[in-house]
């Protein structure tokens, strides 16, 4: 019984992408280009070289840590839409212990991603006592959260941490060579990086699957009022379950600001903490398809430049195809969830 169900739900969520395939195909049609060679730039743009694949791992790297992290909170029943501030406040707090810290390399580069860690935490927390001291949702503290975030950042590259030349756009003056995290081979992607978001991953897996505080979380997640009841501490439930969301995400940050940039820079979340909500949307809550699919959405994002420099297409078609595609297979769940319920009521 249970694998006819679990077929039915793969073979809805294949149609789904499928339907937000042809909806992108018919866009292209609808402008001119051929959708064939818009598909083959796509993937040529993001996987044709070694340095183009690198490139994606860098970018899959954040998107990971943040989708991981929002696994916890989505398991605690709780939208973390401030994900994306929490990535710029580890950043923030990173590129604050590079500034306070001169230590050698061993040394270096765990202070500063663990300061990147604290930052995310606190910002993270932050939101999580607006939400069960001040009965502030989480999307509107989240929102308000962000928007803080990115307005400090600015404010302190433009201000006391500008260049010493002068304040400029491309960020604050590039941090020692000291503090950098290794590349593979040359390629911008670090192996320090990818182990990271490695560990992450199999980190919320285990704890959302074989832990007593993970069998809880999902209680709380369920009914919040229900776990109350039989003795769970809620608040304190959703406020771990921020600080760990809010450390992954900060960790995110830190390797963007020594493993990608080398300094910080306006807009350091490259707005992967949005696109981490529509990654763990797709999955389905379920952590084993996370990683695949933040490859497939961080493989989109490198490739769409490539449709404007060959194609004079705008970029953010890749864009349209990962909306679309979270957008049917939402449908898809609704159009299932629905089914069952008529199902039972006959």
């Amino acid at each position: 019984m249970k694998l006819p169900r679990q077929l039915a739900d793969i073979g809805l969520t294949l149609g789904s992408v499928l339907l937000a395939i042809l909806v992108t195909t018919l866009i292209l049609i609808a402008v001119g280009a051929p959708p064939g060679e818009a598909y083959r730039n796509l993937l040529a743009g993001a996987l044709e070289s070694p340095v183009k694949l690198a490139d994606v791992m860098t970018a899959w790297v954040p998107l990971s840590l943040a989708s991981a992290g929002l696994l916890i909170t989505f398991a605690a029943g709780l939208w973390n839409i401030g994900i994306e501030g929490q990535i710029v406040m580890g950043a923030v707090a990173a590129t604050w212990a590079v500034r306070l810290f001169d230590l050698p390399s061993l040394l270096y580069i765990p202070v500063v991603l663990l300061a990147g860690m604290a930052g995310g935490l606190a910002w993270a927390v932050l939101a999580g006592v607006l939400k069960t001291h001040g009965n502030v949702h989480e999307i509107f503290g989240g929102l308000g959260l962000n928007f803080i975030a990115a307005a400090f950042t600015n404010y302190l590259i433009f201000g006391p941490w500008r260049p010493a030349s002068r304040a400029t756009m491309s960020g604050t003056a590039p941090f020692p060579s000291t503090v950098w995290l290794p590349n593979l081979g040359g390629l911008r992607v670090s192996p320090l990086a990818l182990l990271a978001a490695l560990i992450g991953m199999i980190a919320v897996y285990v704890a959302l699957r074989g832990t007593s505080w993970g069998l809880k979380l999902k209680a709380v997640g369920k009914n919040s009022r229900a776990s109350q009841l039989i003795g769970i501490d809620t608040t304190r439930q959703m406020l771990t379950s921020f600080a760990i969301c809010g450390a992954l995400a900060g960790l995110g940050g830190a390797i963007q600001t020594i493993g990608v940039y080398h300094r910080l820079i306006p807009q350091i979340s490259g707005g992967y903490g949005y696109l981490a909500i529509l990654v763990v949307l797709l999955a389905g809550m379920r952590t084993v398809w996370v990683p695949p699919i933040a490859f497939f959405f961080a493989a989109v994002g490198v490739g769409s430049p490539r449709l404007e420099l060959r194609m004079q297409l705008d970029s953010s078609l890749g864009g349209v195809l990962q909306g679309t595609i979270v957008l049917f297979v939402l449908l898809a769940y609704g159009l299932r969830v629905r089914l069952a319920e008529r199902k039972s009521e006959r």
